[in-house]
């Protein structure tokens, strides 16, 4: 009889993947093949999302550790005290690791001639400059509170930064005998006063000054305010002044309240500001500031040690080194691949005439996210379109999305969009398109109550010899211009009536929510994907069972939910063999002998932020191909409305499944996902570098020399 291993654990925790996976883009930052100005950006990505894991997530664990449920089963057997103190170790030791990152990286600067300097380092050249800049740009941007005589503290604003200043005010003088002004010390004690300063969003952080030989010098904003506290306190007569800085960091969940009389943008825009107020989760201080000014902030502002108070460097908000100035120096930066056309699709002609001939994909960013934009200006401007619908959930600043619905509007077309107004940190931005859409009388749909919908779907009607006519677009990312640009994602243009038929359904359910239809072709949460892929994942353990070709590959964000995972493993016990390409959190175990052993799993994190859902099944040698807005999480399998489509086009399917392998032969920046979360690279000493985003760019360039090459002929 074989002797099955059953491991301890069956899952990894969810959090502790989490952690690992901003580890890896911590990898980035640290690696010296990495483009130097590169690695700053990858820095600021690392800050930016233990940020927002603040805010969320170690926002909820911590809410139940105070609400004294341990939560064994649902942190996977540890307790959430135990937990929140993991978390803390870990992050106290990445960030000190970020640090020291970054002083390599300010002395491999300076090699290039970069210097970030502060303000006990400014020449006399500098001072005039730097004086001048804080009165003209500053100086009317800032919020100085002085804290002694307020009966409330305050409320210091989640994730801006602040300097904690200290003023020690020199005592009042006396005439001495001789009739000499002397300091009057019957008062042994200093008055001392607190200040805050509030370090304005309007400026950038990084302040490039003239520079008159080929050197550039780079001052933070903070140092420019320190250098100029005398500027912002002279009134005060003090004999000393510091100024540390500090943040907090709040709980980013919002509340939503019950009141019906409210619509749900009210709610959404009060939540927003609730969360302002949001209970402290983490404060970070420079650890060399005063312990009387350390604790005269804690006491005021209500923080205890069961809050994570965070000792750290000089700077904080590091996620603002996502914006680093270039300084001209594009040598020191990932050369850009300009996004390629799509090969037979031109963004001359109609889009919509070409798309009824066949189906087309689009891979952004190595295609061109201007095709979206395209088919939507065209459909604003055809006489036969009637109406468009769409979902839309993160948008970006100009967003030119919006523009060409508006522009539909104004030609008459029925549009009707489905907005997310719960798309998080992304709810005033959304609530303000909202405003506008509704000004120029375009239908808006909120959203499903209880549901967030999370699809990536666009469907327009266009009136053919009196018939209607369907045409769209399915997409694993969100419609929008700016993240297109670093985020991968597939769209699918297709004039398929069956499926687009079935995403119209989707918008009936929008407005008439209690009717749930049945769906031909699409799977749809909350209410079928989860069936729909188990029967797919069982179709693999039929065939591996009857001895016939059974795989299964698959490419998402994150994987999370237990019983999928469970399933999974099922599917390896019986020799389905199965390759995952999972970008952030994965809490399945692979390659464990008598549960996982069948299951390699790898991690792209690279130039691109991986984000396109695909899923391959083997199916006894005829492959069933899928693109979805879900990963395989709870929320997105059960609590959100999500597409995913079935891929019918014989080409797309094959590039589909080339560009999954490609993916999965990647040994640059693939690492392999482990119980023990050390974020091994998968390079073998003898295989050829292989560089998966730069290969699957390669990929569609040759595509696309073969299209000309024919075309020349």
């Amino acid at each position: 009889m074989i002797h099955h291993h059953t491991p301890v654990n069956r899952y990894i925790d969810r959090e502790k993947s989490w952690l690992a996976f901003n580890a890896r883009v911590l990898q980035e930052a640290a690696d010296e093949k990495v483009p130097l100005l590169d690695r700053l950006r990858f820095l600021g990505i690392f800050s930016n999302n233990l940020d927002e894991f603040f805010r969320v997530r170690y926002a909820a664990v911590r809410r139940l550790s105070l609400a004294g449920q341990t939560g064994e089963k649902l942190l996977g057997g540890i307790s959430s005290q135990q937990l929140l103190k993991d978390i803390t170790e870990i992050v106290i030791e990445q960030q000190s690791e970020s640090l020291r990152i970054l002083s390599v990286i300010e002395q491999e600067l300076q090699q290039e001639n970069i210097y970030i300097i502060n303000e006990t380092e400014i020449s006399k050249e500098q001072e005039n400059f730097i004086k001048d800049f804080f009165i003209q740009k500053v100086s009317p941007e800032l919020v100085t509170i002085i804290l002694n005589d307020l009966d409330e503290f305050p409320l210091l604003k989640d994730a801006a930064g602040y300097l904690a200043v200290k003023l020690v005010i020199k005592p009042k003088q006396i005439k001495g005998p001789d009739g000499t002004l002397i300091d009057d010390d019957s008062n042994k004690k200093r008055e001392v006063r607190y200040a805050v300063v509030e370090m304005p969003k309007t400026v950038n952080r990084f302040v490039v000054l003239p520079t008159n030989n080929d050197k550039h010098y780079v001052i933070l904003l903070d140092d420019v305010i320190r250098y100029n506290l005398h500027n912002i306190f002279s009134i005060f007569n003090y004999e000393s002044v510091s100024a540390h800085m500090i943040k907090i960091t709040r709980d980013a969940q919002l509340e939503i309240d019950s009141d019906q009389s409210k619509s749900l943008m009210e709610k959404i825009s009060k939540g927003v500001k609730e969360r302002r107020i949001g209970e402290p989760v983490r404060f970070v201080y420079d650890q060399s500031i005063e312990k009387d000014t350390l604790s005269f902030f804690l006491t005021r502002m209500g923080i205890d040690a069961t809050d994570s108070i965070i000792p750290g460097g000089r700077y904080h908000n590091r996620r603002d080194y996502m914006s680093f100035p270039n300084l001209g120096r594009f040598d020191l930066l990932y050369k850009q691949n300009p996004p390629l056309p799509i090969p037979g699709l031109s963004l001359d002609g109609s889009i919509l005439d070409k798309i009824k001939e066949k189906d087309y994909l689009l891979n952004a960013p190595y295609q061109s996210f201007s095709y979206i934009i395209r088919f939507l200006r065209e459909a604003a401007l055809d006489p036969k379109v009637i109406s468009i619908k769409i979902t839309l959930y993160r948008l970006s600043k100009n967003s030119q999305i919006i523009s060409s619905l508006i522009n539909a509007a104004k030609n008459g077309k029925k549009v009707t969009v489905q907005i997310e107004l719960q798309a998080r940190f992304d709810e005033a931005s959304n609530i303000s398109y909202s405003e506008q859409m509704q000004r120029e009388g375009i239908n808006l749909i909120f959203g499903v109550k209880g549901l967030k919908v999370h699809s990536k779907i666009c469907v327009v009607e266009r009136v053919e010899k009196g018939k209607i006519k369907r045409y769209g677009f399915i997409s694993t990312g969100n419609f929008n211009e700016s993240t297109a640009k670093i985020y991968t994602d597939v769209t699918l243009f297709t004039y398929h009536q069956q499926i687009l038929k079935d995403v119209n359904k989707i918008f009936d359910f929008f407005d008439v929510n209690y009717r749930i239809h049945r769906y031909k072709h699409l799977f749809v949460s909350p209410h079928y994907t989860r069936s729909k892929f188990y029967k797919l994942i069982d179709r693999e353990i039929l065939n591996a069972i009857a001895g016939k070709e059974a795989y299964i590959k698959l490419k998402m964000n994150s994987l999370t939910d237990y019983k999928m995972i469970d399933k999974l493993y099922e599917a390896s016990r019986e020799g389905v063999k199965i390759q995952l390409v999972i970008r952030g959190i994965c809490c399945l175990i692979p390659g464990v002998e008598g549960m996982s052993e069948n299951i390699e799993a790898i991690s792209i994190v690279d130039n691109y932020l991986e984000h396109s859902r695909v899923y391959i099944f083997g199916n006894n040698g005829q492959p069933e191909v899928f693109i979805s807005s879900a990963d395989f999480m709870t929320r997105n399998l059960d609590e959100r409305v999500e597409v995913t489509c079935p891929i019918y086009d014989e080409d797309i399917k094959k590039e589909l499944i080339d560009t999954f392998e490609i993916g999965w032969k990647g040994n640059v920046k693939a690492r392999l996902h482990s119980e023990n979360l050390e974020n091994r690279y998968r390079k073998r000493p003898e295989e050829k570098v292989f560089r998966a985003q730069l290969e699957t760019y390669n990929y569609y360039r040759d595509k696309l020399e073969v299209v000309y090459d024919n075309f020349k002929l």
